[in-house]
């Protein structure tokens, strides 16, 4: 087990971080079984609940995809393409099963494939709408219900109501902490760069929930001993908007110009630690409500305002309130290639965030750092051109 203590958090976030999967790897070595899910709509309270480690899984931006594109057609998500290289090359050679999400072509088309493929104990596939009113809400509890029943029928494990509550209290908890440390963030300069929290998300996505809070709190704990350094006053305060980002390079690319990354809009970021369970009588209603209308992701629609503006402010709101409270100075959206559900939403998110006081970049690239240094140059050009 990695070391995680007061004074150690950051090394232990560094080592999770570069050996990912390791600790999912020690536990499945003592017997615990390993569950992996691919977006933010991997419902892990019900994972935990159940006793299994859920872990998301990630790719590698520095590896070329070289036995992947075997199967899958190269207009995939380069990021989907990416995690089943790894998968295929056995990276996740540890997991007992996966959960996949009806959530974009980019996933839905290649659901069988990623089934027969990597032919796991375990597979489900989660039905979950596209809409977010009532009639979706009571339809995602029964596919939640579903989820229960079959990973009942894996684990041998009763998954009762009094379990889902005990997991749900946990995650909340794993949430606030992770909040607290990108509270850290607001301070000039930051306390904690953009680096260093990408780890610590990272590294936080691959372990048992309470680990991964005693995790965060040790960073936290660190981060906060810390002398703060002067700020510069010329030095641009950056948000990231994205999708599934969960390496550093790109972070590098931005800080290593003397920009602050103080703030993210990702699904591996903010968008998984904002938004909390609500505590129901029946947990799963709960459950449905955060990952259907809590989320705010471009494959769900949320807008149930009467005018164009008012759903603008339900989908994108949050946003403009983190421009005001991280104060920041401009964004950058980063969106992969062949992502249509972001790439139909740029315009709107673009025109959005400026109307609120940010200018944008916008990115479209892949998931490897072969484009790096194009990247850099016009991030280096849009932060000159900040007034």
């Amino acid at each position: 087990m990695t070391d995680i203590r007061d004074g150690n958090g950051l090394a232990a976030a560094e080592k999770l971080y570069t050996q990912y999967g390791s600790r999912a790897r020690e536990l499945k070595a003592s017997g615990k079984k390993v569950i992996g899910y691919l977006s933010a709509l991997g419902p892990i309270e019900i994972m935990t609940a159940a006793g299994v480690l859920p872990i998301r899984l990630k790719g590698n931006v520095s590896e070329a995809i070289s036995k992947g594109d075997a199967y899958m057609e190269t207009i995939v998500c380069p990021f989907v393409r990416n995690v089943f290289d790894a998968a295929v090359k056995g990276k996740y050679d540890f997991l007992d099963g996966m959960v996949m999400p009806h959530q974009c072509d980019s996933i839905d088309r290649t659901n069988e494939t990623w089934n027969y493929t990597l032919n796991l104990p375990y597979w489900h596939f989660l039905n979950m709408p596209h809409v977010a009113d009532d009639p979706s809400i009571a339809f995602t509890k029964e596919i939640l219900r579903i989820f229960v029943k079959s990973l009942e029928k894996y684990t041998g494990n009763k998954i009762t109501d009094e379990a889902i509550a005990k997991a749900v209290a946990a995650h909340n908890q794993n949430r606030k902490l992770m909040r607290d440390l990108y509270d850290l963030r607001k301070s000039n300069p930051p306390l904690i760069s953009g680096v260093e929290m990408m780890k610590v998300c990272v590294a936080a996505m691959s372990l048992p929930v309470e680990e991964s809070s005693a995790l965060i709190e040790a960073v936290t704990k660190e981060v906060k001993e810390r002398t703060p350094a002067a700020g510069n006053p010329k030095a641009k305060r950056i948000m990231l908007i994205g999708d599934q980002i969960d390496d550093v390079a790109v972070i590098e690319a931005i800080e290593s110009t003397g920009a602050y990354l103080v703030m993210d809009d990702l699904s591996t970021g903010s968008k998984m630690y904002w938004q909390d369970v609500d505590v129901t009588p029946d947990p799963l209603q709960g459950i449905a409500e955060r990952y259907l209308r809590k989320l705010k992701i471009p494959t769900t629609f949320i807008g149930s305002a009467p005018t164009y503006q008012g759903i603008l402010e339900e989908r994108f709101g949050h946003m403009k309130n983190y421009v005001k409270e991280f104060k920041v100075d401009g964004a950058i959206l980063f969106i992969y290639k062949y992502c249509d559900p972001y790439g139909f939403e740029v315009p709107a998110i673009k025109s959005y965030v400026e109307a609120a006081g940010a200018p944008v970049l916008y990115l479209e690239d892949e998931y490897s750092t072969s484009s790096l240094a194009r990247v850099k140059t016009r991030i280096e050009a849009f932060l000159e051109m900040i007034a």
